[in-house]
């Protein structure tokens, strides 16, 4: 059965529009090392008030995209987007987990 991960990561305000543009640019080959780790469904949601960022997956295999860190494409993926988000000293973004709540099925 799929698991769901869902987390939250903040852009540096003012950078909503370059944060959707990078996204809907991306690199092909972070899009294939995605869906091979099992991620069957990513989607990211912008609170444009706060610039808050939620990330929700699905996930068919062990593997999900918080899992992914010490890939040479992930890490490239990580410093292309530094610029315009909270990050760690490893250029990683901040995010925390969060728990579900609720699920309607």
């Amino acid at each position: 059965m799929p698991q769901k991960l869902a987390f939250r990561m903040k852009l540096i305000p003012g950078f909503e529009e370059e944060y959707e543009r990078r996204h809907r640019e991306i690199w092909p080959e972070l899009v294939t090392l995605l869906k091979e780790t099992g991620i069957i469904d990513y989607q990211i949601f912008l609170d444009r008030e706060t610039s808050y960022l939620f990330a929700f997956q699905v996930i068919a295999g062990e593997a999900n995209s918080q899992d992914l860190g010490s890939t040479e494409i992930v890490q490239r993926w990580w410093k292309h987007m530094a610029d315009i988000m909270e990050t760690n000293p490893d250029k990683s973004p901040i995010s925390v987990e969060l728990p579900n709540v609720f699920d309607l099925q």
